[in-house]
């Protein structure tokens, strides 16, 4: 018999992920492992996963004093040039970004891994585009909407 392997062209599913009030790390661990195939019961180690669509971005939570003591990175190329910011003024200027990097943190740092984060779409609201794709809820959470 057989073991059934996965097609990388097997169209994806879309799921939506409202991030009312979770909590950042236990969030972009759910969604990194839909976005590797990891939910889905055939998982195939070469075979990008699905796509996630998360709203309301801007209502996470950060546990602890993350707010005050987490500090992003970012360095330009040119001398002196790294720049640090705190999680609590990134969370609000641009919460879009502390969750992709969350999120492409949990993920391989290979082609792979970019293509499945070429999958998520953030938004800070609640409106998206993407309702022509009819988005499923998250598997394994009771939370989402």
């Amino acid at each position: 018999m057989r073991t059934p392997m996965a097609s990388p062209r097997e169209p994806g599913q879309w799921f939506v992920v409202d991030a009312t009030g979770q909590v950042l790390g236990r969030l972009a661990s759910r969604v990194a492992s839909v976005l590797r195939g990891k939910a889905r019961p055939m998982f195939t180690p070469y075979v990008r996963g699905d796509h996630v669509i998360v709203v309301n971005v801007e209502k996470i939570r950060l546990t602890g004093r993350k707010a005050e003591q987490k500090v992003y990175y970012h360095h330009s190329g040119y001398p002196s040039g790294l720049r640090a910011t705190l999680a609590g003024t990134l969370l609000r200027k641009r919460p879009e970004y502390i969750l992709r990097e969350a999120v492409r943190g949990m993920l391989p740092k290979t082609p792979l891994g970019r293509e499945c984060l070429r999958k998520l779409r953030i938004y800070r609201g609640a409106a998206h585009r993407h309702a022509a794709q009819q988005p499923a809820a998250l598997p394994g959470g009771e939370r989402d909407a």
